[in-house]
């Protein structure tokens, strides 16, 4: 079973430090809910662990099966096992969406993919998310609706295959037909014994995929790394707590605490 294992881990944009000592580990199977009040590292983060080039890494490890995940290229990490469905796909004019799944695909494999066999993964995967087939034939993310962005990110996903799935608000832009829909797909893939860490602003999403754990991050840190009744508990009350109950002070956070819930938005109010 690949492990990820992150220690001590601080990182910085621009040289403002975000992550102030991440501590994590999570596993194949398992299925984390990443929350915390916005500005608070969250994305920081499942950037961080991609190897995104806007994000320094001034401090601290991690590893994948062994494998110092720091010392390797974003598409070496890729191959590893590790995927980030981002918060807000690029548009890439050019590059037809078809061309660029299949040289992933590709990527990944010992040898390439057949057509035949790519435009029936293809088929089958879009059909599971209820996205129109021509989609593919156009160029990457360019004049995509929010929700297709999305979709198209659960897309690569499916087609990948890897060990470790980081989705960044994969569920933001998607009306509740098409949550359903992408929750379906997530549940399909941790019946395969994915791992998951999920960012969401939405109580919905996180009801439909029943998450193992979750880890709370308040100031650069995990504040709380716990079961998933802190789901509930946060998106009912907010964050308070974290101030009342573990003595942590929580900066630039809302006027009212205790009328925001996950991420720092309404979200009860936005899904009735």
């Amino acid at each position: 079973m690949s492990t990820l294992v992150i220690k001590n881990l601080h990182a910085e944009v621009d040289g403002k430090e975000i992550l102030k000592g991440i501590d994590l580990k999570i596993s194949e199977g398992e299925t984390v809910a990443i929350l915390g009040p916005n500005g608070h590292g969250k994305s920081t983060l499942l950037n961080v662990i991609m190897g995104h080039s806007k994000y320094v890494v001034t401090k601290g490890s991690i590893f994948f099966d062994d494998i110092d995940v720091l010392k390797l290229t974003t598409d070496e990490r890729a191959r590893l096992g590790l995927f980030l469905g981002m918060q807000n796909p690029s548009e890439i004019p050019g590059v037809i969406n078809s061309d660029f799944l299949r040289a992933a695909v590709n990527a990944k494999s010992e040898k390439p993919i057949s057509t035949y066999q790519f435009y029936k993964l293809l088929d089958r995967a879009t059909k599971e998310l209820k996205m129109p087939f021509d989609l593919a034939t156009r160029s990457l993310n360019e004049g995509f609706s929010g929700g297709e962005k999305k979709r198209n990110e659960i897309l690569q996903l499916m087609l990948l295959e890897p060990k470790i799935a980081m989705l960044d608000e994969i569920d933001s832009g998607l009306d509740v037909d098409a949550i359903q829909v992408v929750a379906d797909v997530i549940r399909e893939e941790q019946k395969k014994g994915r791992g998951f860490l999920v960012i969401s602003h939405y109580a919905r999403l996180f009801d439909l995929i029943q998450p193992t754990r979750a880890v709370v991050i308040v100031n650069g840190k995990v504040a709380i790394d716990g079961g998933p009744e802190y789901i509930k508990r946060i998106d009912q009350t907010g964050y308070e707590f974290i101030k009342t109950e573990l003595g942590i002070e929580i900066s630039k956070e809302e006027n009212n605490m205790n009328t925001v819930s996950i991420g720092s938005c309404a979200v009860k109010e936005s899904i009735k």
